[in-house]
């Protein structure tokens, strides 16, 4: 059995398509649905369960799952929300459940692969090199969550045991549900079907124009592929980046987008909100080394091929992996 937690969310569903793709169906799936349409995710897929994360948390802290044939758990269940103020659940939610389920796996010798985030790396000026830890200072109450883990991971002793991936900007398919968190294309997407327009914030930044802030960007099913092959691969362990290794700027993903839609680009740029100014990442860019060291070389697809299979084959179709 292999336990895949945040199995109905973004990552998690496409993530559970590939296995299914792959012939593996005995999957406990562990979600929160709520009253989203997060469910939708999971139409077409084929697992064998699936449990509330709250049920599954205290049957895990109960010994339920001590003497059963687990193989594998996928930890990519968080609140991934940024802007998340309640520091209590982040902590709870991100670092207390997330060190009961590695504590659970290393003590069996079960195979962990859980999502970091690239929001552990703060404003960035340290750089983005997947060797950084106790040095960083992340900008919000998410990143710092994670961040907590990473630690906790490393003081351990435990992160060559298991495997984690900092992953950066990820877009694609079935991340409909996440509303203010959803990227930059899905908004972009419902902008122009809407208004005609992108509005973009406007920099708050001397060394950036407006619209070319610098973020790495990651299709999801790239990000998945590399998911599997260290899914296959267990001598893969620590914890690494997982974004495309090329920093694009908001214009050109808006071009992209409109140019899918055959649209003429029309953007605005607008003030940033108070409340992000001081958490802003004007620039990241993952360095992919040490993971390629790991798996192999990758050849990801190109922003604007990326975005027009989302736009042309998703988003327009109203279509799910």
């Amino acid at each position: 059995m292999i336990i895949l937690t945040g199995g109905a969310g973004f990552i998690g569903s496409c993530f559970l398509a590939k296995l299914n793709e792959c012939g593996l169906t005995d999957i406990l799936v562990v979600d929160r649905l709520g009253n989203e349409n997060k469910w939708k995710n999971l139409k077409g897929k084929r697992f064998s369960g699936y449990e509330h994360k709250d049920a599954f948390r205290n049957k895990l802290n109960n010994g339920f799952f001590d003497n059963l044939p687990v193989k594998a758990i996928i930890h990519f269940g968080a609140c991934s929300s940024t802007t998340e103020t309640n520091a209590d659940y982040l902590l709870d939610n991100n670092f207390n459940y997330s060190k009961e389920l590695a504590e659970f796996a290393v003590k069996r010798k079960i195979r962990f692969i859980y999502a970091s985030s690239a929001a552990t790396y703060g404003d960035g000026k340290l750089g983005y090199s997947d060797n950084l830890f106790n040095e960083l200072s992340p900008l919000n109450m998410y990143g710092f969550s994670k961040h907590l883990f990473d630690l906790w991971l490393i003081e351990k002793g435990y992160v060559q045991k298991v495997t984690g991936l900092k992953f950066f900007n990820v877009f694609g398919p079935n991340e409909y549900h996440k509303g203010d968190m959803a990227s930059m294309i899905f908004k972009s997407f419902n902008q122009i079907k809407d208004q005609g327009k992108v509005k973009l914030f406007k920099s708050n930044d001397k060394s950036f124009k407006d619209g070319e802030q610098l973020r790495d960007f990651i299709y999801v099913n790239d990000a998945v592929e590399i998911v599997w092959k260290i899914f296959k691969n267990k001598n893969v362990s620590g914890i690494f980046n997982l974004g495309s290794g090329k920093a694009r700027n908001w214009n050109d993903l808006t071009n992209a987008v409109f140019s899918a839609l055959n649209i003429e680009k029309n953007i605005e740029y607008i003030e940033m909100p108070d409340s992000l100014k001081k958490q802003y990442q004007n620039f990241t860019q993952a360095e992919m080394d040490k993971l390629f060291r790991a798996i192999g070389e990758y050849k990801f697809s190109s922003l604007e091929d990326s975005i027009n299979d989302y736009v042309k084959n998703y988003l327009s179709e109203d279509k799910y992996i």
